[in-house]
Order: C-alpha cells, then sequence, then structure tokens
C-alpha cells in the first residue's frame, strides 16, 4: 500500500465486527503466514487481550514457533464507551505511518505482518521481552541505545519526509495520505495541549452540535492520557 492511496471515506461497516479471542484465533488460523509463525495447531494458540490503553484492543497471539501482537481499533473511546465514537480509519493511518517509517527507518519499528482495512486490524512484529519504557523507567532500567536509536528514528523519519529530500509533488501526495486523519490529532490537541490550561466546558456541559467530542468520561480520559502518555 502507498502513501498515495487515498484515505477511507468509511470502512465497510457490514464486514467490521469487534474480535473476541476466540473470532482472533479462527481469523488468524486462515492466515497462512501469521499461522506457520505462529506454529502448532491453532487450537494450541494462547491468545489473551493485554491492552491498557485508552482506545483499542490488543491482543498477544502464541504458537509454539513464535508470537505476534495484533491491534483492533474499536468505533469509540475504549475507557469512555460508545458515546464517545471515533473512526475506525485511524487504523488504516496507523498501517500508513508504520509502513512509512519502516522504509526509512528499518530495524526501529514493528514489522506489519497483516492488515486487514475493514476490520481495522493490524498483525505487527511481537517484541520480547519488551516492556513499556514507561515502567523501565520509573523501574530504574538504563537503556544505553536509547539516544542513538531514538535520534535516528526521528532524524531519518523527519529528514526524508521533508521538503528538503521530497520532491514537491511526492509531499504533497503524502500530506494528502494523511489529510483525514484529524480525529486522533484533535483529541491530542484538546486533551494535551489546550484543556489543561483552561476552564473545559466540555466536563460540564453537553457537547456542542455537530461536534465528536462527549463530555461523558472526559475527565477520566484527561487524567488517564496525562498518566499514561502514548498508551493506546
Amino acid at each position: 500500500m502507498s502513501l498515495q492511496e487515498q484515505p477511507p471515506d468509511g470502512l465497510r461497516q457490514d464486514e467490521y465486527r469487534i474480535l473476541r479471542e476466540a473470532d482472533l484465533r479462527d481469523y488468524l488460523a486462515q492466515l497462512p503466514m501469521i499461522a506457520k509463525r505462529l506454529g502448532g495447531s491453532p487450537g494450541a494458540w494462547s491468545i489473551s487481550e493485554v491492552g491498557d490503553g485508552n482506545l483499542n484492543l490488543v491482543f498477544i497471539a502464541r504458537g509454539g514457533a513464535g508470537a505476534i501482537a495484533v491491534k483492533q481499533a474499536l468505533p469509540y473511546v475504549r475507557l469512555v464507551g460508545e458515546s464517545w465514537p471515533l473512526p475506525l480509519s485511524r487504523s488504516h493511518y496507523e498501517h500508513l505511518a508504520l509502513l512509512h517509517q519502516a522504509r526509512l527507518a528499518p530495524a526501529l519499528v514493528p514489522m506489519v505482518l497483516h492488515h486487514n482495512e475493514a476490520l481495522a486490524l493490524i498483525a505487527m512484529e511481537f517484541l520480547e521481552p519488551h516492556i513499556i519504557m514507561r515502567k523501565g523507567l520509573v523501574a530504574g532500567t538504563r537503556y544505553p541505545r536509547f539516544v542513538d536509536d531514538i535520534t535516528t528514528f526521528l532524524a531519518r523519519t523527519l529528514f526524508y519526509s521533508s521538503d528538503l529530500a521530497v520532491p514537491a509533488a511526492q509531499k504533497k501526495a503524502g500530506i494528502a495520505a494523511f489529510a483525514g486523519n484529524h480525529a486522533l490529532c484533535k483529541i491530542t490537541e484538546d486533551l494535551i495541549f489546550t484543556d489543561p490550561y483552561r476552564v473545559c466546558r466540555a466536563k460540564t456541559a453537553g457537547p456542542r452540535p455537530g461536534s465528536t467530542r462527549q463530555p461523558r468520561g472526559f475527565a477520566k480520559i484527561l487524567s488517564c492520557m496525562s498518566r499514561s502518555p502514548g498508551s493506546s
């Protein structure tokens, strides 16, 4: 999938369904490359939902030969529920971003193994014994390669996506490919950069007509995001 593809106006809602452990097992068993990577009989696979973030379902599937991570977007903010809808297309943009970053900074991004746009699902390389870096820092773990890895990742992805390295037409096509990803940008703008510094109307009043922001659970989301930056 190239960055020149048009972002989806809406996923095929009749094909979308929220997967649980048993559903995911049946789905993965139909994918030869994934089944080979996991190894063994699908009935013996261990599949657990481990997502502790605000938005998505995250599964770890383990088999006799290996493990993978699977992420499925929900059509709403997980921490709040259906009263705060979010577009499933955010999975499409995450998939584009992961492929783009992997081309520019190989070995510094988890490998994408499978993507299903209709299910808003991404299967990717499972990294272990990695832990969430925030937890490692709190525990006092030292990361001797972090400075080199993060600066290499930033330098390569930022420079090789910039006007300094990309022809104008290609740069504009890349911008257009991500232009529809406004929902998550809006959450970041509101919850991280704006609302902590003002009396937020959305915490106490109903949503504005036509607004996708919902007041129910707003303070809880803000609290959790401030505790867990980068959670998914």
